[in-house]
Order: structure tokens, then sequence, then C-alpha cells
């Protein structure tokens, strides 16, 4: 289990090292090595996501390690309350960014291997503190720089916990 403890909260998610190995690996390195502490929730899209793990408050991209396979074809569902994988148009391009889904995302998920069909590979779930995630996807949004959607006031993770 991963507690990330937010100015708002503590959020608890439990990584599926069975059906996400290569994605749950890859966040826990990211865990271990403090990556996301100081790191914020950087687009918020109410009844659909929030978007954390790679730009710090000033809206700085923090540096990753190289990109993963995408492991949306192994079963996992965007559901409300799982994390999954953030990445470019490409399907095989996550690093270190994550999302949370405030609902169940359907269209998120894999239909083909196709660039439209590979979908966002879930790699966890929230097991305690939606009501955090919640608090977070209502947050009022603005624009800053080339940036949409990205919450007015920081909302920041503020400590990592890892429970294994």
């Amino acid at each position: 289990m991963i507690i990330f403890t937010t100015n708002l909260g503590d959020i608890e998610i439990t990584l599926d090292f069975d059906k996400a190995p290569v994605s749950a690996k890859n966040f826990l390195k990211y865990c271990q090595d403090g990556f996301f502490e100081g790191t914020i929730f950087h687009r918020v899209i109410k009844g659909f996501m929030i978007q954390g793990g790679g730009f710090t408050v000033d809206m700085d991209e923090k540096p990753t390690r190289a990109a993963i396979v995408n492991e949306a074809n192994r079963g996992l569902k965007n559901i409300r309350g799982s994390i999954a994988m953030a990445r470019t148009d490409a399907p095989h391009s996550a690093t270190g960014q994550f999302f949370i889904n405030l609902a169940d995302n359907s269209f998120l998920d894999h239909t083909a291997t196709t660039n439209a069909g590979w979908g966002y590979a879930v790699f966890g779930q929230v097991t305690n503190g939606m009501d955090v995630v919640t608090k977070i996807g209502r947050a009022k949004t603005t624009s800053k720089g080339d940036h949409d959607d990205v919450p007015r006031e920081a909302i920041i993770i503020e400590k990592v916990t890892i429970n294994l």
C-alpha cells in the first residue's frame, strides 16, 4: 500500500503487481525515490479524473526515467477509484505521471492494439481516501502557461509512505 499525504488529506493506494507488474513496479520505484514528494495534482477535470506525478508547484516538469510498456491489455478497468498511467498519444509513452479515475471511464480501457485502441493502463486502486480524491476533483481550475485544468490552489503531494 502507498499513502499519499496531500495538503487536503491522505490517499491510500493498493498496487496490482499480478495484473500490471511493469506499471506497479514503475510507480513503486518513483515512490521509493521520493519523486512524487512536492509534486502537485496539475490536471483536474470534474467528473472525470485527477492527474499528478509530473509537475512542481511552479509548474516545472520533473525529469523522468524511460517510458514503460502499456499494460492496458491485461484486464484491469478504468473504474472509479482506479489509478492508471498517464501518457501521450503514443501508447507506450507512460513514465511517472498517473491519474485517478473519478468515474467509470470505460472509454479509456484497452480495445485493440492500435494507437486509438491501446487505452490507459490501470495498475492499482484507491482503498481509502476517496473522499480526498473527490475533494480534489471539485477544485476550481484555471490555465497556467500551456496547461489547462490546473487547480487554482496547489494540491500538493507532501509525503509518500510505503507499506508493503
